[in-house]
């Protein structure tokens, strides 16, 4: 089993920098697309931190992967947003992209946007943030284009991405509600981060390649492959092909029917839906309400081998304050793939360790 380094934030920091600027980005780029991987790794959601990097690295490599490239308008139609990403980093193109959104958004009332064509989106939970942090509520449907990872309801093979769906609103006086889940029962990273770890998955999240239940996580990361399943069965399913349709058939014009492994791209699209509370009259009465709601709720007792009831977001704000103040963990086979992805990019590994303080 694979042991963790905790790695100091500011360390982890000046490490991560250092592979970034290998793929020749600016030093915004660099600070936007390590920041954005810390900040999944902080927040607890390894599967989508600075483990990414490996697989950035080979899509790059690949030709799949345009450092420096920028968000750019196809359309405008004031309430609507047509964008592409030119398979840029998705940490650049995902934050220009909401940028835009928020300014139609305030001056319109609401804005729907279709982005297509960008490289790796990470967390979505950072989108809808982003939108909160503005005052603004935000919906998102996201689709993958990659080697498919997931299994229909009743399927014994992989058809499909792990297509997340996303939602944020913003309140005031207290951190915004995040919802932000995979349509898998565990995203595909999470599978990397325990077959890493040399951990197994839980039970009901994958099939092997014969379509038989599995804990073993290999057969979510090297041939021959299985297939993650959906949450909730037909439910999760569902959703998947709703994330699917609008973000990839609707927003990118393009869906996940590939099954080449050999590619390492991972292409997003997403079809986000921006909205002003104000501009329906009553941001007043819709905060009084959701936050009667949410005491409401939260007054629930714990039941046993529980703590207080939390909503979307609040276990997120727990990680990103533990790790921030006792580093973050990598254990030591992700560690060793970073090192070789910043050799592969032209990055000498002894100095990300030295950055990293990793002996």
């Amino acid at each position: 089993m694979s042991h963790d380094h905790t790695i100091a934030l500011p360390r982890l920091h000046q490490a991560i920098e250092l592979v970034v600027r290998g793929f020749g980005s600016s030093e915004d780029e660099v600070q936007a697309v390590a920041g954005n991987l810390i900040e999944a790794n902080l927040t607890g959601h390894d599967s989508h931190g600075v483990g990414m990097l490996p697989r950035y690295a080979q899509a790059y490599l690949q030709g799949d992967l345009n450092p420096n490239a920028h968000v750019r308008v196809l359309n405008d139609a004031g309430t609507l947003l047509r964008l592409d990403g030119g398979a840029g980093f998705g940490q650049v193109i995902g934050r220009e992209a909401m940028a835009l959104a928020i300014a139609h958004a305030r001056d319109h009332g609401s804005c729907i946007v279709a982005l297509g064509n960008s490289h790796h989106l990470g967390r979505i939970g950072a989108w809808a943030e982003q939108v909160a942090a503005a005052g603004l509520v935000s919906v998102h449907f996201v689709n993958v284009i990659a080697r498919a990872m997931v299994a229909p309801f009743g399927g014994s093979d992989a058809r499909f991405g792990t297509n997340p769906f996303c939602a944020g609103v913003p309140l005031p006086g207290r951190p915004p509600v995040i919802l932000d889940f995979a349509t898998s029962m565990i995203a595909q990273g999470k599978t990397r981060v325990a077959y890493n770890k040399g951990e197994p998955v839980p039970p009901g999240c994958l099939i092997d390649d014969q379509g038989r239940p599995s804990t073993e996580a290999r057969w979510a990361v090297v041939p021959p492959l299985g297939a993650l399943l959906a949450f909730g069965a037909h439910k999760g399913y569902g959703l998947a092909l709703m994330c699917e349709l609008l973000g990839g058939a609707l927003a990118a014009g393009a869906t996940q029917r590939e099954s080449d492994g050999s590619r390492r791209r991972v292409l997003n699209g997403m079809f986000s839906v921006l909205l002003d509370p104000a501009a329906l009259g009553g941001r007043e009465a819709f905060e009084r309400e959701a936050l009667a709601f949410l005491d409401w709720v939260q007054a629930s007792p714990a039941r046993e081998g529980f703590a207080d009831v939390q909503v979307a977001g609040d276990a997120e704000r727990a990680h990103r304050a533990r790790r921030s103040a006792q580093g973050v963990p990598v254990d030591a086979t992700t560690w060793a793939e970073i090192l070789d992805a910043a050799r592969s990019l032209g990055v000498a590994p002894a100095q990300v360790n030295a950055a990293a303080g990793v002996v």
